[in-house]
């Protein structure tokens, strides 16, 4: 058992946090498809980009890492090698769902496997389009779950036009890189804007893609040009436990250094913000077609609000951060469509109703696809099971630091995004 005792002061000084962990997934995959050395800084060196950089190696990139500093050297857009052995994404979404689109249009074998959660995680949804492409995908439960192969190309994958269900940055991406070796010109259209950390580093490597609306084209490339450096800022996701402890923490002014605030991913200022907290971005600067800032946080009252719709997609991630504030807020607070939570790493809403009540009881309701919070209620010691998910520990920690303490029954699953989070708080 991993215990969090309650702060009993607010936060004050300077954080730093580790790099966006989309960036860091990215960073690694496009430097691969060039054919010059490329220096990646302030990589998160977490399991799931590591499970990336093991992923890439046994695809033949030459990759080398010093703590938090990569050097990749890639064989070129179509120097990929099939791999020896079945690739293990590990506990990561990206790391299978981007590879997919990359290597369904190779002309080897590759077969995928996962952890326990990631087995159990829908793939149909990247299948789907790989399919209409041309992709020969096999997998388990009639095509919807590890493990999975991609059977090799028996041509040029197929220019389309994709009309998405639901928003999702790692379907997108998917369809985006296998379209580089396309036959012609594809095009997805998203119901909503989600991240898009892909598109702004293909660019940056001298892929060309136009956009109209919510709709991106993709054209197919010869070839990719890595830039010499990819400096990687802070992940905004784990910024968003201080943003919210130290909004609910009396007493508090702490800046964040260097956090990402690509407007794809700022939903959760908007949103704590809107609820009364007071956040300053100061020294804004880009720095590789990403925008970055420091972020000065200083705790406030807050009071219930209601979303959902299109700003979903630009914080699914901090939905159980926010459920924090919302315990702490004046009100109800009622977050709508986000059915998504369901086949997270757990299914995230069943998860936040059953352990953040027995810190708050019956503050937290859901219905399908909705989070209900009643903010104000009393609130206790517990302890509660993580789930083995990264965001559900670090929520769950920061709940009981502002509260009477919490004791989590694992708390090694923060090595998925966030290594040293527990040295932070302590």
């Amino acid at each position: 058992m991993k215990k969090i005792l309650t702060l009993k002061r607010g936060l004050r000084g300077m954080l730093e946090i580790p790099g966006d962990k989309s960036v860091s997934h990215r960073s690694i995959m496009l430097s691969s498809l060039g054919t010059t050395p490329v220096e990646v800084t302030n990589f998160l060196a977490g399991a799931d980009c590591l499970s990336t950089v093991a992923c890439m190696k046994a695809l033949g990139v030459t990759i080398e890492r010093a703590g938090d500093t990569v050097s990749i050297t890639g064989n070129g857009l179509h120097g990929l090698r099939e791999p020896e052995n079945v690739l293990d994404a590990g506990n990561s979404g990206t790391t299978l769902r981007l590879l997919m689109g990359l290597l369904a249009p190779q002309k080897f074998l590759t077969t995928f496997t996962g952890d326990d959660s990631l087995r159990k995680r829908p793939m149909a949804r990247v299948i789907k389009p790989l399919t209409e492409m041309g992709a020969s995908i096999v997998g388990r439960n009639a095509n919807r779950n590890l493990p999975i192969t991609l059977l090799p190309a028996a041509s040029n994958m197929r220019g389309i036009t994709y009309e998405m269900p639901v928003a999702s940055a790692q379907v997108k991406s998917a369809i985006l890189l296998a379209g580089l070796y396309a036959d012609a010109p594809t095009t997805v259209i998203e119901p909503a804007p989600s991240r898009d950390h892909t598109e702004k580093m293909l660019e940056a490597f001298g892929a060309r893609l136009e956009r109209s609306g919510n709709a991106i084209t993709i054209f197919p490339a010869e070839k990719l040009t890595a830039p010499e450096k990819i400096s990687v800022p802070g992940d905004i996701s784990s910024a968003a436990y201080w943003l919210v402890l130290a909004t609910i923490l009396n007493g508090s002014d702490v800046t964040i250094k260097n956090v990402g605030v690509n407007e794809t991913r700022t939903g959760i200022l908007d949103v704590l913000k809107s609820m009364g907290a007071t956040i300053e971005l100061l020294n804004e600067r880009t720095s590789g077609g990403e925008r970055a800032a420091d972020l000065r946080v200083i705790s406030s009252n807050l009071r219930g609000v209601e979303f959902g719709g299109a700003i979903i997609p630009r914080l699914i991630d901090e939905i159980p951060a926010l459920a924090v504030a919302a315990a702490f807020a004046e009100g109800t607070t009622i977050i709508r469509d986000v059915a998504e939570l369901r086949v997270k790493e757990t299914d995230r809403l069943a998860a936040i109703v059953n352990e953040f009540n027995k810190i708050s009881p019956a503050a937290f309701e859901a219905t399908d696809d909705s989070l209900i919070v009643h903010g104000g209620r009393e609130k206790f010691f517990a302890e509660c099971k993580t789930r083995a998910d990264h965001r559900m520990a670090m929520s769950l920690a920061i709940f009981g630091a502002a509260a009477q303490g919490v004791a989590l029954d694992d708390d090694a699953c923060v090595e998925i995004s966030y290594p040293n989070f527990f040295d932070g708080l302590a």
